[in-house]
């Protein structure tokens, strides 16, 4: 098998998590990769991002898992020095219902547009774990874990949307977007 399909496989595994309960996040390298593969909130983000970029072509592909990760540490950092940050876990829902309703829409919005609308739903993705990462063993394992799975989903997203190249491979991408969107607003009502 090659390593998208297993990342698509095991994204289809994980299961529901309340993933920002508050109360902290335990371990070091392996904490940090798995958190993210096993909470449908950071799935359907992450895979999102890197679907639209998929879906926008040369220089999103690269640009949107770049900023999304970098913009991310930043939010991070406002939470661990102690910022706060209003609405966090909505800010997270509704990044899956945004940005699963711009593949979906086939929406084509400028770079600059599309890096702000990434970058704005890094900053909460980012703050919910700062806030929580001091409570881990290795703040700094925890992180790089997470940011490694994070760069993974965002290369599922670009690999499921490599499709947009075949005939009927837009129409997929646009229904993995409407999924997405869907879990998003799971998240948002509390349904999830």
């Amino acid at each position: 098998m090659r390593p998208i399909p297993i990342l698509m496989i095991l994204t289809l595994l994980a299961t529901p998590a309340l993933a920002h309960s508050g109360a902290g996040m335990q371990g070091g390298l392996m904490s940090g990769f798995t958190h993210p593969l096993f909470g449908w909130d950071h799935v359907v983000a992450m895979v999102a991002v890197g679907l639209w970029g998929a879906f926008l072509g040369q220089p999103a592909i690269w640009l949107l898992p770049v900023v999304f990760p970098l913009v991310m540490a930043f939010g991070g950092a406002l939470g661990i020095i102690g910022v706060p940050l209003p609405a966090v876990e909505q800010g997270i829902a509704l990044s899956g219902v945004v940005l699963g309703l711009l593949v979906a829409l086939a929406v084509r919005a400028p770079i600059w547009v599309a890096a702000v609308i990434v970058g704005v739903f890094a900053i909460f993705h980012g703050h919910a774990h700062g806030t929580e990462l001091p409570d881990a063993a290795n703040p700094f394992a925890f992180a790089l874990g997470f940011v490694v799975a994070t760069g993974l989903l965002h290369l599922a997203g670009i690999g499921f949307g490599f499709f947009t190249a075949l005939p009927w491979g837009k129409w997929l991408v646009r229904a993995a977007g409407v999924v997405i969107a869907l879990v998003g607003a799971a998240f948002l009502t509390g349904v999830a």
